[in-house]
This record gives structure tokens, C-alpha cells and sequence, in this order.
């Protein structure tokens, strides 16, 4: 198998992995892709890959707001090079959101923990190359995933993705009241004014809130910044532009409303 193997490591540190898997699978051809414009030259117009592996978070403060492994799975499937796909977990809770996505993804084959060493990805990648899923008894996730996901709430009909506008605004910093959010958003001051019954029921029904204290705005926006990386995730790959900065000083572009 591995003389016409193809390999795609997609990460901000995966020299090191590379470099391993050469070792490992000396017939095989490697690329790896530490940087977003990498990873887009390595796949479009490309020869298909057999397997990759992907980080789920780019630990890189270059990057960890504006790339991640969801999007080298949406540059494949966009390029129609899609592959099988291990996402490595660096172990932290801030990848349960990405997480939570991922595992439902058909191309996801499994995870891997990078704190298990080099051993699981070879395996892992050996695996996903042969078009087989990786055991999970040896390859557990690692993570408490809850439900509903945000991934299938904002795409639960119109209201799903109002909510995801609405926090992705909050999370990338473009607003700080109901005034500036309508400014962020583009969106009418009287549908603004229910940022609370678009996400409080998704925030309650993942157990995300003390229900001692009460759902309101300030509630809300504690919840975007917490969950700011996969929201923000979540808005760029939908076609949402927000660009991250002070409050009000650019409009959040929805590119997906405009090209239906």
C-alpha cells in the first residue's frame, strides 16, 4: 500500500509528523502543509490524496482565529479532493466545539491524541488509507461532546443562522450592545433585540449556563466569547465575513445570503 501512497499532513507544527511518516513509509510521498496557503497549494489543482491527517486546532496565534482542520475539509471537498481525514487532538477543551463537528463529517475517520506520540497517527493515517475507520477502543476521542452541537443548531433552518450571525458578530468583536450589534449584522434593531431567544435555548439545552442566574444578554455574550474560535470558524466556512477588531467599525458581510 504504501508505494502509491499519498499523504497530506495539514498542521502548523508537522515537520515533525512528516518527517515520521517518511520514516515510516519510505515509498510513500508526504507533503506537508504548515500554513494556510500551503495547505490551498497542496490541494487545489492537485493529485488526490490517500489520507490526512489534520489538526483540529492550529495552535499558532497567526492562525488559531482563522484557519483550523474544518477548513482544510471544507478546501477539499470545495477542490473535490476530498480524502479521508484523522484530525489530531492537542487535548485542550477548546477543540470540543470543532470536535462535536467533525465526528459527523463522513470524511472523518477518526481521531488521534498527539500526546500518545508518533505510533497512533502512523497507524491512524495507514488506516484511513486503506478507506477503513479507526477502532475507537483505540483511538477514543478524548473529549465530552454535547448535544445539541453548535454546528447543528446553526444549521437548523433560518433561525439557526440568524443566531450564528449574531454570535459571530459578538465573538469577533464587533459589538458591545443591541445598538452596535444591528450595525455588525445589518440586521433590523427589532431582531437584534432578541439576541437572547435566538441562542439562550441553545446555550440552556447544552447545560452552558447556571440556571440559578438569569438568561440575558450579558449571559449570551459571555457564551460567544468563550466559544468565540469555533464560532468564528463556524461564520467564515458558512460564508460570513467578520473581520475581527474594534466595535462597529465593519459590517459582518453574509456572502451566503448574496450569492442565493
Amino acid at each position: 500500500m504504501s508505494d502509491e501512497l499519498r499523504v497530506l499532513v495539514a498542521s502548523a507544527l508537522g515537520k515533525l509528523l512528516g518527517q515520521v511518516l517518511k520514516e515510516a513509509l519510505p515509498h510513500a510521498t508526504i507533503v506537508v502543509a504548515t500554513d494556510p496557503s500551503a495547505v490551498h497549494h497542496a490541494v487545489v489543482g492537485r493529485v488526490r490524496f490517500d489520507a490526512v491527517a489534520a489538526d483540529l486546532i492550529w495552535m499558532d496565534p497567526t492562525y488559531e482565529y482563522d484557519f483550523d482542520g474544518l477548513d482544510v475539509l471544507k478546501l477539499l471537498r470545495d477542490s473535490n479532493r476530498s480524502a479521508p481525514m484523522v484530525v489530531a487532538l492537542h487535548g485542550h477543551g477548546i477543540e470540543r466545539d470543532h470536535l462535536e463537528e467533525a465526528v459527523t463529517q463522513p470524511e472523518v475517520v477518526g481521531v488521534v491524541q498527539k500526546a500518545a506520540g508518533f505510533e497512533p497517527p502512523v497507524e491512524a493515517v495507514q488506516i484511513a488509507a486503506a478507506g477503513r475507520t479507526l477502532p475507537k477502543t483505540k483511538f477514543p476521542i478524548g473529549q465530552r461532546l454535547i448535544s445539541p452541537s453548535l454546528d447543528s443548531y446553526f444549521r437548523s433552518r433560518r433561525r439557526g443562522h440568524t443566531a450564528a450571525l449574531l454570535a459571530g458578530a459578538i465573538a469577533a468583536g464587533r459589538a458591545t450592545d443591541y445598538q452596535s450589534l444591528a450595525a455588525a449584522t445589518g440586521m433590523p434593531l427589532n431582531t437584534v433585540n432578541k439576541l437572547v431567544s435566538y441562542l439562550g435555548p441553545l446555550i440552556e439545552a447544552r447545560g452552558e449556563h447556571d440556571p440559578g442566574l438569569p438568561m440575558n444578554s450579558q449571559a449570551v455574550y459571555r457564551w460567544c466569547g468563550e466559544h468565540s474560535r469555533y464560532v468564528s470558524s463556524w461564520c467564515r466556512r458558512a460564508g460570513v465575513e467578520i473581520a475581527r477588531g474594534p466595535c462597529g467599525t465593519r459590517r459582518v458581510r453574509d456572502k451566503s445570503r448574496s450569492s442565493r
